[in-house]
C-alpha cells in the first residue's frame, strides 16, 4: 500500500453502527459480506471498473447495476446498517450463508481511502461521492473526503479521461469543493450543474435535501 496522504487523518470518522441490528442483518454481516468482499480487480473481467465511496442505502449502486450492465461496481460503506440495505435488497431470506457474489459488484466496508491507496494505478473509469458527511465546522474539514491532499490520490487511481463524480447539498461542502478544485491541475471540470443531470440515478439524501429546501449541485470531475 501507498505512503498515507500528509495532512490526511488516518482515524475513520463516522458511525460504523446505528441501532441494534436485527437477526437477519446480523448474519447478512457475519455470513454474506466476508464472501462479497472486494479483495482484487479480477472479478471486473476486463468491464469498465467504478467506485462509488459511501453508497448509503444502496439504491444508488444498485441502480447503477441495473442501468450499465456492462460495468463492475466496488461499493463502500462503512455504516452496517447501510450494508445491511444493500444485502437485503438482493440476497434471498435464508441464502445469507450461500448467495453468491453478483458477478459485477464487490462490496468495502472499510475506509475507502484505504482501498484507493491498495488500487492499481488507473484501475477506476469512474468514482462516486454522492452526499458525503459535510463535517460542516471549520476544524473537522480535515475531516472531509474531498481534501487537497486525497486528490493525488483519487487521480492515481483513475484512469486519465476517467470522472469523478460529486454530489452535495450541504453549502459549507459545496463551497469546499470549490475552493479545492480551484488550487489543483489533476483534473478539469465545469461549473456544477443544479438539477441532477441525466444518467444520475436518485438517492434518498437527495429527497430529503429537496424536501427540506436545500439546493444540491452536481460536478463532474475528469482526470487529466
Amino acid at each position: 500500500m501507498s505512503d498515507w496522504p500528509e495532512g490526511v487523518p488516518q482515524r475513520l470518522y463516522g458511525r460504523r453502527r446505528g441501532h441494534k441490528l436485527r437477526p437477519r442483518q446480523d448474519r447478512l454481516l457475519e455470513e454474506t459480506l466476508p464472501r462479497w468482499r472486494f479483495t482484487d480487480t479480477v472479478f471486473a473481467q476486463g468491464r469498465p471498473l467504478w467506485l462509488e465511496v459511501g453508497f448509503g442505502g444502496g439504491e444508488h449502486t444498485l441502480a447503477l447495476l441495473s442501468q450499465h450492465p456492462d460495468t463492475a461496481i466496488i461499493a463502500s460503506e462503512v455504516y452496517e446498517t447501510g450494508i445491511c440495505s444493500l444485502l437485503t435488497e438482493i440476497v434471498p431470506e435464508g441464502a445469507e450463508a450461500v448467495a453468491p457474489p453478483p458477478p459485477r459488484l464487490r462490496l468495502w466496508n472499510e475506509d475507502a481511502r484505504e482501498l484507493l491507496l491498495a488500487l492499481p494505478p488507473g484501475s477506476l473509469e469512474r468514482m462516486y461521492l454522492m452526499f458525503p458527511d459535510p463535517w460542516p465546522k471549520a476544524r473537522h474539514a480535515k475531516r472531509r473526503f474531498v481534501h487537497p491532499e486525497m486528490l493525488g490520490v483519487v487521480a492515481a487511481a483513475l484512469k486519465p479521461g476517467a470522472e469523478w463524480r460529486i454530489a452535495s447539498d450541504d453549502p459549507t461542502y459545496q463551497a469546499w469543493v470549490r475552493e479545492v478544485f480551484a488550487g489543483q491541475s489533476l483534473f478539469d471540470g465545469d461549473a456544477p450543474a443544479e438539477t441532477r443531470p441525466e444518467g444520475w440515478p436518485a438517492t434518498r439524501y437527495e429527497a430529503k435535501a429537496l424536501a427540506a429546501g436545500r439546493k444540491p449541485l452536481y460536478w463532474v470531475f475528469r482526470r487529466g
